[in-house]
């Protein structure tokens, strides 16, 4: 049996194995806002900061904001995006609480992994 850190680390993993044939604009956003949200968690709340990430794919910039949303609904264990900004939205304060820790935990093998396979540093510029 893995722990939950293992579960995530695993999984992140090949999430940005699969970013690595991006063009390095789309690698240095997905990497520096996976490096941001977690700060935008604690500071703004999950909701929050999960509804910045979906306002900011906008036109050409959608991919990487959409894809770094879908990968963490994904590691998180929802079908969809959408589910986990809804469930962020409405969830009661207990398990908003829980799925924010979740989300900071799994963020932080995101951060990890876009730093050490992407080469994204948090210095970097998105654009």
């Amino acid at each position: 049996m893995k722990t939950l850190e293992q579960q995530y680390a695993a999984a992140v993993y090949q999430k940005i194995q699969s970013c690595t044939e991006w063009g390095d604009k789309e690698k240095k956003r997905y990497g520096v806002m996976a490096q941001k949200l977690p700060v935008l968690i604690r500071s703004a709340g999950l909701a929050q900061a999960l509804a910045f990430v979906d306002a900011k794919a906008s036109g050409s910039n959608e991919k990487p904001y959409h894809q770094l949303l879908d990968d963490l609904a994904s590691v998180l264990g929802f079908d969809a995006r959408k589910d986990l900004l809804n469930r962020s939205r409405e969830a009661h304060l207990s398990d908003y609480a829980h799925l924010s820790r979740r989300a900071i935990l799994a963020l932080t093998w995101f951060k990890r992994f876009s730093q050490s396979i992407l080469k994204v540093d948090l210095t970097d510029s998105e654009d």
